[in-house]
């Protein structure tokens, strides 16, 4: 929990801002403000050359006229784990004050150019079972309430003409993406009533596998996708929800891209061919990504995209096995022993230009009507170097402006990729609804019936 000394309330004037507020600018100069309001930040935080700053000033241009839309950022969890979910407790508008500090808030975002945040929805795996879906839908309703005190600045979106619409009029489109499957209970019932709550992706699995699918974090247990998996799917892409298909082990990326008809997202990812982490997407899904028309949004995380981080992480987590043997339950004493580990050792830091690097392979590989960014902000506790929150997301396309991109292809990265395939998604959930009725299937039947027991499963009744 932050310390209650580093944590300001709301004033009664942000809460009822729109009440009292002046008549709003019209939305050409509310973007032209804000579009101005991301250079001056950037240019002010960095002491950027003359190029720099030309490139600052493309990108600016860029953003103005195409939405920004990160696939995932974590803020819904910091209320959650720090605060208990009171938002009387964070105040959203500047989260400087917080402490530890979070990477997310209302200034920060209007400096970063963000035109669309998917927020993630996240719960731990080991919540899986009954009360999951309580957990997950009291994170959905963190979201709604934080959009409903910052009017201003926050706009619900359910569709790409939402993120559109938003984003012209001056604000932020705030989409929710769910992450993990276990939310669901095994439920297409539950999965349906998510959707109507305004989810717009379901990550099938988080580090644990579920009973239908299998993490690319845990030891397998499916083989990808069981029938009920497949079912899910197909349920998925009758509704109209993404596909995500970040956490998951590569036989379910693969069972999933067998199934789906719709195009699909990596919500947070980056490229195993570049950063060997299981949690990255082997090339050759990255081709078939290109085959269905999905999108692999690039993540932040500093061990997914940096190998020497990576190494790190790995030597570090043996060694907190090492000594939870040595010690048993005295995980003060672990964690003691962790930090003078951590002391005796230099540190490695992921960078910007690692973060670009996957970007270009992805593009290289997939192509570039297939990528887009991720970053996790708020669901790390390091950061890439150059990365050190949400306002920095500009320095990023100056980057890849500098290595030689288009204005045309930065802005299918930013946004253009992944409103096609919301569009995509959304033609055919119109086109399934008027042919295929909601889907009754149980995990137990269909499973069952193909000899594949629930990881879960009560024991048979006598």
């Amino acid at each position: 929990m932050p310390r209650a000394d580093c944590i300001r309330e709301p004033t009664p004037a942000r809460r009822h801002r729109r009440s009292t507020a002046p008549r709003r600018w019209p939305a050409r100069l509310r973007r032209a403000a804000s579009a101005a309001a991301i250079l001056l930040a950037s240019l002010a935080t960095s002491g950027a050359t003359e190029d720099e700053a030309q490139r600052l000033q493309t990108v600016r241009e860029i953003l103005a006229e195409v939405p920004l839309v990160d696939g995932h950022n974590d803020v819904p969890w910091q209320y959650r784990t720090r605060a208990r979910n009171h938002l009387d407790r964070i105040d959203f508008a500047d989260t400087s004050a917080v402490d530890p500090p979070m990477h997310t808030d209302l200034r920060r975002l209007r400096a970063s150019g963000i035109g669309a945040q998917f927020w993630s929805v996240y719960i731990p795996a080991d919540l899986a079972g009954p009360g999951a879906a309580r957990a997950v839908l009291e994170q959905i309703d963190v979201v709604h309430r934080l959009v409903d005190r910052y009017p201003d600045v926050l706009e619900m979106a359910y569709t790409a003409d939402d993120v559109v619409r938003i984003h012209r009029a001056g604000r932020i489109a705030s989409l929710i993406g769910m992450e993990g499957g276990h939310a669901i209970e095994n439920s297409l019932g539950v999965l349906r009533q998510l959707y109507r709550a305004g989810a717009r992706y379901l990550t099938l699995t988080h580090s644990s596998n579920v009973d239908w699918a299998d993490s690319a974090t845990d030891e397998p247990a499916h083989g990808g996708l069981t029938p009920f998996g497949r079912e899910v799917v197909r349920e998925m892409n009758r509704l109209g929800m993404l596909v995500d298909l970040s956490h998951v082990s590569p036989q379910t990326m693969h069972d999933a891209l067998d199934v789906t008809a719709s195009p699909v997202v990596f919500s947070h990812s980056s490229a195993r061919a570049v950063t060997d982490h299981p949690r990255n997407v082997p090339d050759d899904v990255l081709v078939r990504v290109r085959q269905n028309g999905g999108v692999v949004m690039v993540t932040f995380v500093p061990d997914f995209v940096d190998d020497a981080v990576r190494r790190v992480s790995v030597a570090r987590g043996a060694e907190r096995e090492r000594l939870r043997a040595l010690y048993g339950a005295d995980e003060a004493r672990v964690e003691a022993e962790l930090r003078l580990y951590d002391e005796l050792r230099p540190p490695a830091r992921a960078s910007l230009s690692d973060v670009a690097d996957h970007i270009e392979h992805v593009r290289r590989t997939a192509g570039v009507d297939h990528v887009g960014i991720g970053s996790d902000f708020d669901g790390i506790t390091a950061v890439p170097t150059g990365l050190e929150d949400v306002s920095r997301l500009p320095h990023l396309l100056a980057e890849l402006l500098d290595r030689g991109w288009s204005r045309d292809d930065v802005a299918k990265l930013c946004g253009a990729n992944v409103l096609r395939v919301l569009r995509s998604n959304e033609e055919l959930a119109r086109q399934l609804a008027a042919s295929r009725p909601p889907s009754d299937a149980l995990l137990e039947e269909l499973d069952a019936a193909a000899g594949r027991p629930s990881l879960s499963a009560p024991p048979a009744r006598p």
